[in-house]
């Protein structure tokens, strides 16, 4: 009898255990993290040329993950009232009550310290720019998409400093094509979370955040036309890249600008059909566009 109450103890510990595990998974937004810190590795890999050591992309990878994984968990805290009203984020361990909000809180700091000391291992500018999107994220964007669509263009500024990140870590320095980088990623940003809001519009309608381009109460008609705006703003970055910097190729601009028309195609099928549909094939190739295009850039 003891060894049978021995074994099912185990096995409740053992799930507690994968409970938890699970919860900080969702805390710290782990696939959105990854998709972070994966873009930061890439800026690294394209300016190195191979000149690096797998214990820097280690040290790049887990500071920006305790570091963007911080910025999460605080957003989760901060939200935590209004995650619960929507679908989509009501079983978030915070906003469910499974964990407190001090132990999120305590998580970020520690995770935030350790990130952004990982951080300052490559030079000062690095942790730096770090911490400057650890808080533009949650202490200025999470806050402000209760009141204003600016949010999105605010939110876009820490959503695009990742691959930044991974360049200053080698060159030590804001340099012309990690400004460009930046800002590619930057414009990527608003097809891609347009689409995500319009899928999402009446879970965040409920949250009270105001998130999207409105008209006489409905989504903004011209949601589509906007998104293929900053999508086309992507094609003449990057020839500006190509003209500007001797190192970039015909073959990664010619990437990057079939990529654009691609995006700029779904942008206008989005604006034509207006439905659920269409956003969703806008939003699943968003997902593709920004790894393959820096991948182009690694490449070639």
């Amino acid at each position: 009898m003891r060894n049978k109450d021995g074994y099912v103890a185990s096995l409740v510990a053992g799930h507690a255990w994968i409970s938890k595990i699970y919860d900080y998974g969702l805390l710290v937004k782990f696939r959105l993290t990854l998709v972070v810190v994966i873009s930061s590795v890439f800026g690294f890999f394209i300016v190195s040329q191979g000149n690096f050591n797998w214990t820097q992309v280690l040290t790049l990878f887990m500071g920006g993950f305790l570091v963007t994984g911080a910025a999460n968990a605080l957003n989760q805290v901060f939200e935590k009232d209004y995650d619960c009203l929507m679908k989509r984020t009501a079983n978030r361990p915070v906003a469910s009550g499974r964990m407190k909000h001090t132990e999120a809180i305590i998580f970020a700091g520690i995770s935030s310290l350790i990130g952004l000391t990982l951080l300052s291992t490559f030079n000062p500018l690095t942790a730096f720019v770090g911490m400057l999107s650890l808080v533009l994220y949650s202490f200025v964007y999470t806050p402000l998409k209760r009141y204003s669509t600016i949010a999105v263009a605010v939110g876009a500024i820490p959503g695009a400093l990742p691959v930044m990140i991974g360049i200053i870590a080698f060159e030590g320095r804001i340099t012309v094509f990690a400004f460009l980088l930046f800002v590619i990623q930057f414009l990527w940003q608003f097809p891609h979370f347009w689409s995500i809001g319009f899928l999402g519009y009446e879970d965040y309608k409920k949250a009270g955040y105001k998130l999207l381009p409105m008209s006489n109460g409905d989504i903004d008609r011209n949601l589509g036309m906007s998104s293929l705006f900053y999508a086309a703003l992507i094609i003449p970055v990057a020839l500006i890249m190509f003209i500007r910097l001797p190192q970039i190729s015909v073959a990664s601009t010619s990437v990057a600008i079939g990529l654009s028309l691609i995006y700029i195609m779904y942008c206008y099928r989005f604006h034509q059909a207006f439905d659920r549909k269409s956003a969703l094939y806008l939003m699943f190739f968003s997902f593709l566009f920004l790894p393959l295009i820096l991948l182009g850039y690694w490449l070639f």
